[in-house]
């Protein structure tokens, strides 16, 4: 398969535009033999919600279900980001990451899903077992990176489209869905490192503005390039974990450091944080970004009501900020 060649692919892979992002098997030795992650809780114990229904005509509301998954209630469908509901993030049922925590909203009561923002092909991110019931319940439209047709396609997911980094899907006539790029990698299986794109989206109508940035490491100009080509959001789903050792993960994770000032560059209105608490996959421990977070934020003088953490089931309503109206 080939694509267009670009700054960032060649025609047959693709590739961050300056330093590499992905890890190699040396890498990935060198890590588990040099370091010891710390501990996490076998359970932990929450209860699982049902979706608030949105009130007003232009409000969104946004759960946070689990690690980098929200369902996104909107005046123009129901969206999921990155669904994973499955027990584990791995490439096979017996082994792998295994959750901490059961999902914030049950699935089967999750409203109709209208649309699935998929970032990249991790098992984090991309669970194959969760998008083929999404696809056998709703028949959502899953919008993916360039790349993710044959495998969707190959695991039952019908309804795919593909796009490049800046690319716009037209969804309804007051709302486009942009694919952002983030600085990232793909890979399922050996030998297929970064076949497919990677990237976060905006979502962009005449009240709001949303972004989820999937999973990314910091850049210093890609953020504020995102602000002044797509506009400041009203609500950010921004990344604070899995990101230690930094030798290792700083290449393709923000830390909650970077994370906070992701939040500066876009100029968000409200950020909310994501993948961290779920599954343990790398070495910090659960709570760790979380008290990163608190401390970057409070140096850098931004509130808990600016940036916030949401227990699983949580959600917070945004409405339509007057300037967007004007």
């Amino acid at each position: 398969m080939s694509f267009p060649l670009s700054d960032h692919c060649n025609g047959k892979t693709f590739f961050n535009p300056g330093p590499r992002a992905e890890r190699g098997l040396l890498d990935l030795l060198r890590w588990k033999l040099s370091s010891r992650a710390a501990p996490w809780p076998q359970w932990v114990d929450i209860a699982p919600t049902a979706p608030t229904p949105p009130v007003g005509a232009d409000a969104t509301v946004a759960t946070w279900i689990n690690h980098s998954t929200f369902l996104l209630q909107t005046p123009h469908g129901n969206f999921l980001t990155d669904p994973v509901f499955s027990e584990r993030t791995s490439p096979v049922a017996w082994a792998g990451p295994r959750r901490v925590h059961v999902p914030g909203v049950v699935f089967n009561d999750l409203p109709k899903i209208d649309g699935v923002l998929l970032s990249h092909d991790h098992y984090d991110h991309c669970d194959l077992p969760t998008l083929r019931r999404l696809a056998a319940r709703d028949q959502p439209l899953v919008l993916a990176p360039l790349g993710h047709h044959a495998l969707l396609s190959a695991a039952g997911i019908p309804r795919v489209v593909e796009l490049d980094w800046w690319q716009r899907h037209p969804w309804t006539p007051d709302l486009s869905i942009t694919l952002t790029p983030a600085r990232h990698w793909c890979r399922r299986r050996p030998g297929e490192t970064n076949h497919r794109l990677w990237g976060g989206f905006f979502l962009r109508s005449r009240a709001q503005g949303i972004y989820f940035a999937g999973d990314s490491a910091y850049d210093r100009d890609l953020f504020s390039l995102i602000k002044q080509r797509l506009g400041s959001p009203d609500l950010a789903l921004i990344p604070i974990g899995a990101y230690e050792p930094r030798w290792f993960m700083q290449s393709a994770h923000m830390n909650p450091a970077e994370s906070m000032q992701v939040h500066r560059d876009l100029g968000a209105r409200l950020s909310i944080a994501m993948h961290w608490g779920c599954w343990q996959l790398t070495d910090e421990g659960r709570e760790d970004p979380l008290r990163a977070l608190d401390a970057a934020c409070k140096t850098a003088g931004i509130t808990a009501h600016e940036f916030r953490v949401l227990a699983p089931g949580e959600c917070v309503t945004t409405a339509p900020c007057p300037a967007n109206n004007g």
